[in-house]
């Protein structure tokens, strides 16, 4: 193959990357989407497969010294840690401890509304031209609470919930047990959130979206993004099939972002929330309709084309660092008092990278000294609800178009403000 021609090269075919391709070709833009791997096959793959249209406040740090404790002695099943990797992350742990304050949360909160509030529509419309619509249920999400405590410690974002017009249902145990029968009573408390969809399937969600993409004449290759660099006034990659030239770039990688900006000098405090899931084979009759978050316990259950994943929280460590099965170990025994579940369906549990920033917003934009490189990346939990909706943002910008909402919230420049 000789030198092939693009006027966007998008480095990554996760959600986000093949969102931000899609969203450029409908432009009349020529787009090459680069990865090493097939579209959807690594963070993307593995999420909690909720499209959540009622998100408010990120997953944050606590502040209460107690449950502190707890995480520090490794009590917690929220949380795991390397120690090793502490000291290189306790400039970012600081920040994100900073900005988990409730002016913090709120802030977060509203300036991702615009980009929630649009998900599921994002995602439907693009899922029934995708043929994949059957991947999505419209049956919302519930968050139970194990004791009274735990339910008022959620009270800030209820009441922003109400504020802002966000649908949310309070349940006593027989209102959830309503909802999902299947579940043992193992909680005092639910609340329901109706504007959130549910997805059997997250990484075959990003690989239909990519056919898409293909079909309406965009290019994806196999190639490795660390390659990229600057040939004259344009931007070049190599992939097996041979190089590639592009007047723009878009870094779309995720965790593995970090592997480029630092190399172009872009100082950002990027830092990844490692994660786990499992699978389990429900026991005979038992059904999931909507994902089931256990706060207290740490986990998320959903019903996936595999069986029922459990998602574990955040592990911090590089991102690197070898597998450690703790957090999943410490989810099992509270997954299966709260669903009958029979075998796992993996000796070892998946691990995966979520990018994150500190406040739990991404960087959409354009890169801040680099002609023609632009990012959109660090969706922190996000990455599945917001791809789409990112996505169109920063085409609009690169276009010329109106942006659908202020992109100010997203740029780069925020973290030297």
């Amino acid at each position: 193959m000789k030198m092939a021609q693009a006027d966007v090269l998008v480095l990554g075919a996760g959600m986000v990357g093949v969102s931000t391709a899609l969203h450029l070709r409908r432009r009349g833009l020529s787009v090459v989407l680069v990865d090493r791997r097939g579209p959807g096959e690594e963070t993307s793959f593995g999420n909690a497969g909720v499209i959540e249209g009622s998100a408010l406040f990120p997953v944050s740090f606590p502040r209460d010294l107690r449950i502190l404790l707890r995480h520090a002695l490794k009590l917690a099943p929220q949380s795991n840690y390397r120690l090793g990797a502490l000291p290189g992350l306790m400039p970012w742990i600081a920040a994100y401890f900073h900005a988990s304050g409730r002016p913090g949360l709120e802030r977060s909160a509203r300036d991702l509304r615009p980009l929630m509030v649009r998900a599921r529509h994002d995602h439907r419309m693009l899922a029934a031209e995708a043929g994949a619509q059957d991947l999505l249920r419209p049956t919302g999400w519930v968050k139970i609470y194990r004791s009274e405590a735990d339910y008022a410690s959620a009270e800030a974002e209820r009441l922003l919930a109400g504020e802002l017009g966000v649908a949310c249902e309070t349940l006593d145990t027989d209102g959830v047990l309503g909802l999902e029968p299947h579940l043992r009573p193992d909680f005092q408390r639910g609340t329901f959130w109706p504007e959130c969809d549910n997805c059997s399937d997250p990484g075959g969600l990003v690989k239909a979206y990519a056919a898409l993409f293909e079909r309406e004449g965009g290019l994806f290759l196999r190639g490795d993004a660390r390659t990229l660099q600057r040939s004259g006034s344009r931007w070049r990659v190599d992939c097996e099939a041979g190089p590639v030239l592009a007047d723009r770039t878009v870094l779309c990688l995720g965790p593995w972002s970090m592997d480029l900006f630092g190399r172009f000098g872009l100082r950002l405090p990027f830092a990844v929330k490692r994660g786990y899931h499992l699978h389990f084979a429900p026991e005979p009759g038992v059904t999931l309709s909507r994902a089931i978050v256990d706060r207290a316990g740490g986990f998320c259950l959903q019903s996936t084309r595999y069986g029922i994943r459990a998602t574990t929280g955040i592990e911090f460590a590089l991102r690197d660092d070898p597998p450690d099965r703790r957090q999943a170990d410490m989810v099992t025994p509270l997954a299966r008092r709260l669903l009958p579940l029979g075998a796992a369906r993996e000796s070892e549990p998946w691990l995966g990278r979520r990018p994150a920033f500190p406040d739990s917003k991404p960087v959409v934009g354009a890169a801040p000294g680099h002609p023609g490189l632009f990012l959109n990346f660090g969706h922190s939990h996000w990455g599945l609800t917001l791809g789409p909706g990112t996505g169109l943002l920063l085409a609009q910008m690169m276009t010329g178009d109106t942006p659908f909402t202020d992109p100010a919230p997203f740029a780069a420049e925020r973290f030297s403000a």
